[in-house]
């Protein structure tokens, strides 16, 4: 049966499609070595003691474990949260923290509670392609603020601020994706004081923080913001697993509860289960350990990429040297198409995500995103190979 085009909501004519959800479909043959997907290393995930907390779970709360649960979360991890955040030098508490499946929830979550067809949301430029298609599906406009090897530039925002008005603004500090650059501290208290004077909205993205192998840690903007204005997510997916799915929002009290609405209509609460094993891992594994292995695994690779690209990539490319995350960007010569290297890469075998998917607006056709997280050196040097000389063929 053929559906006219009538039943559709008119919203539907903005998404995008996931380039990155298409491009996996190919990638996930053994023969491709893939760069394209977000995905950390699996070889990594903690399979043995996320087991043992599950066994702990059930035979000790398995019928609470298996019911349903309060909307804003399970307790106990709530008040791991608030924790976890205050070492991260956040002022916050339980009730401060509403746990979402995944951070990917959050952004759908403020999209509903804030935004009206055709209001601005300011981004990074790039900034990550599923932001893009939550804030799209709710017909935001969006707004790039100019951005360089330091992230975004504050001293641009007042006169966006003033020409838009802006819903709010988003932002992903640590090792963005897709770029992997971190906003220096002089531009979070500069970004926290210029949000704060213009009563602008903040959601700070925050799921690479704990993937840091080089380098100094930096607070992050919410730790500087003494207003209120900053919307602080993260999540478990990079730091347990991603088939978990749990993340969370710390929130003021006036928005918390208006999230807290929409989380109930969305899904009622997430996985009682889920939280419970994740909650009985973290307290009883040592976590600096654990992200110790991740971090070190990761600083591995992108040292390898890093080595392999300088070996083999022709002049006129460059790519960023971030200290932490899963990503780099690499920006080739202005003529390059990056979806026609996609095509032509795919049929040598190896994959990587188009820039121009990562741009609100127009532009990125010559960049494009690489992940170092998801494969082993051996696999990296011959995909950077492989790549490579499609780019020398050009």
């Amino acid at each position: 049966m053929s559906f006219p085009s009538e039943l559709y909501a008119s919203r539907m004519r903005q998404l995008r499609p996931s380039t990155i959800r298409e491009i996996l479909k190919v990638a996930a043959q053994p023969e491709i070595v893939s760069f394209a997907g977000g995905l950390p290393a699996p070889e990594l995930f903690p399979v043995d003691a996320v087991r043992a907390a599950a066994d702990e779970v059930l035979t000790r709360h398995g019928r609470e474990a298996l019911q349903y649960g309060p909307s804003e979360g399970f307790p106990a991890l709530r008040e791991w949260i608030a924790g976890e955040m205050q070492s991260r030098g956040i002022q916050a508490s339980a009730a401060d923290v509403l746990v979402t499946n995944g951070s990917q929830q959050v952004l759908d979550l403020v999209a509903k509670l804030l935004i009206n067809p055709g209001d601005v949301v300011l981004t990074e430029n790039p900034t990550y392609l599923a932001a893009i298609q939550a804030f799209q599906a709710l017909e935001a406009r969006f707004v790039p603020v100019p951005t360089d090897e330091q992230g975004l530039i504050p001293e641009a925002l007042p006169e966006l601020i003033k020409k838009n008005r802006p819903k709010f603004l988003y932002t992903i500090p640590n090792f963005q994706n897709p770029t992997g650059v971190t906003l220096s501290r002089e531009r979070r208290i500069a970004l926290a004081r210029i949000a704060a004077a213009h009563e602008l909205l903040i959601l700070e993205d925050d799921p690479y923080g704990k993937l840091r192998y080089r380098g100094a840690e930096i607070p992050p903007v919410k730790h500087w913001d003494e207003s209120g204005c900053v919307l602080y997510a993260s999540t478990f997916s990079k730091t347990i697993a991603p088939g978990l799915r749990l993340g969370w929002v710390a929130a003021p009290r006036e928005i918390f509860s208006r999230l807290l609405i929409l989380k109930q209509a969305a899904d009622l609460h997430t996985s009682s289960f889920d939280q419970r094993v994740a909650c009985a891992f973290l307290t009883a594994n040592d976590q600096s350990a654990h992200l110790g292995r991740i971090r070190g695994a990761y600083g591995e690779r992108f040292e390898v990429m890093d080595a392999a690209l300088q070996k083999e990539m022709p002049a006129g490319y460059r790519w960023t040297r971030p200290e932490g995350g899963m990503f780099l960007w690499l920006t080739g010569p202005g003529e390059l198409d990056g979806l026609e290297l996609l095509e032509r890469a795919i049929k040598h075998q190896v994959a990587f995500v188009p820039g121009r998917d990562f741009f609100p607006a127009e532009g990125g056709n010559n960049y494009l995103r690489l992940n170092f997280s998801n494969s082993n050196p051996a696999r990296i040097r011959e995909g950077v190979r492989r790549l490579g000389a499609l780019c020398r063929a050009d």
